[in-house]
C-alpha cells in the first residue's frame, strides 16, 4: 500500500483516470503584528499575524481572516464557529474541543496542527491542504470537502458521516478507525494511506479509488458489511 497522491495544482492530472485536487497557491502579503487584545465575534481580519498567540477560550465566532497567518497558537475550546479562512496560512496550531463548525476554509494551507476534538461539522473546505501534524477525533460530518489534501498527517477517528468529499486526495497519510457512514465521495483517491482504517461506512466507498493491497486489508470489513460468511 502507500505510495504518494501524486496530485498537482490546477490544470494537473490526476492518476488513472482520477481528477486531481487544486491545490491552494497561497502568497501571503507583508503582514502586521496583531496588536489586538484578543478575538471579536464577527472580526474582520486581514493582513495580520497572530504568533504565539494563547486563544485558548476565546470568542471568534463569524469572523473572518483574510491574507493572515497564525503560527503557533492555542485554541483550546476556542469557538471560531461560521468564521472564514480566506487565502490563509494556519501553522502548528494546538488545542482541544476547538469549535469551527460550520467555517469556511477557501485557499488555506493547515501545517503541523496538534489538534483533537475539532468540531468542524457543516463546514466548507475548498483548496486546502492540511500537511503534517496529528489531528484526533476530527468532526466532519455533513461538512463539504472540494479539492482538498491531506498529507503526511495521522487522522484518528476521523468522522466523515454524512459529508460530501469530491477531489480528496490522501498522500502518505495515516487513517485510523474512519467512519464514512452515509458520505457521499467523488474523486476521492485513498491510495495514498499508508494505513487505512474504516471502522464504518466502507459501502460508501463508491466514488473512491483504493490499491489492490488496501482491498485485501479491507476484505474483512467488505465481507462484512454484504453479510458474507468467510470460513476455511
Amino acid at each position: 500500500m502507500g505510495g504518494s497522491g501524486g496530485a498537482g495544482r490546477a490544470g494537473g492530472g490526476g492518476r488513472a483516470g482520477v481528477k486531481a485536487a487544486r491545490r491552494p497557491e497561497v502568497r501571503l502579503p507583508p503582514l502586521e503584528p496583531y496588536a489586538g487584545g484578543g478575538l471579536e465575534p464577527d472580526g474582520d481580519y486581514d493582513g495580520l499575524d497572530f504568533r504565539e498567540l494563547d486563544l485558548a477560550g476565546q470568542d471568534g465566532g463569524g469572523a473572518r481572516f483574510m491574507d493572515c497567518a497564525l503560527t503557533g497558537c492555542a485554541l483550546d475550546e476556542t469557538r471560531l464557529s461560521r468564521a472564514r479562512f480566506l487565502d490563509s496560512v494556519l501553522t502548528g496550531l494546538r488545542g482541544v474541543g476547538t469549535n469551527l463548525a460550520d467555517a469556511t476554509f477557501r485557499d488555506v494551507e493547515l501545517l503541523d496542527a496538534r489538534l483533537g476534538g475539532t468540531q468542524l461539522h457543516g463546514a466548507v473546505l475548498e483548496r486546502v491542504v492540511v500537511r503534517g501534524g496529528k489531528i484526533d477525533y476530527l468532526n466532519l460530518r455533513t461538512a463539504r470537502l472540494r479539492d482538498v489534501v491531506f498529507e503526511s498527517c495521522v487522522l484518528v477517528e476521523p468522522d466523515f458521516g454524512g459529508a460530501r468529499l469530491e477531489r480528496v486526495e490522501f498522500v502518505d497519510c495515516t487513517l485510523k478507525a474512519a467512519d464514512l457512514t452515509a458520505a457521499t465521495l467523488t474523486d476521492v483517491d485513498l491510495r495514498g494511506v499508508t494505513s487505512l482504517d474504516i471502522v464504518r461506512g466502507v459501502d460508501r466507498l463508491r466514488g473512491a479509488v483504493i490499491s489492490t493491497g488496501q482491498l485485501l486489508d479491507l476484505a474483512p470489513v467488505l465481507a462484512g458489511e454484504l453479510g458474507i460468511r468467510v470460513e476455511g
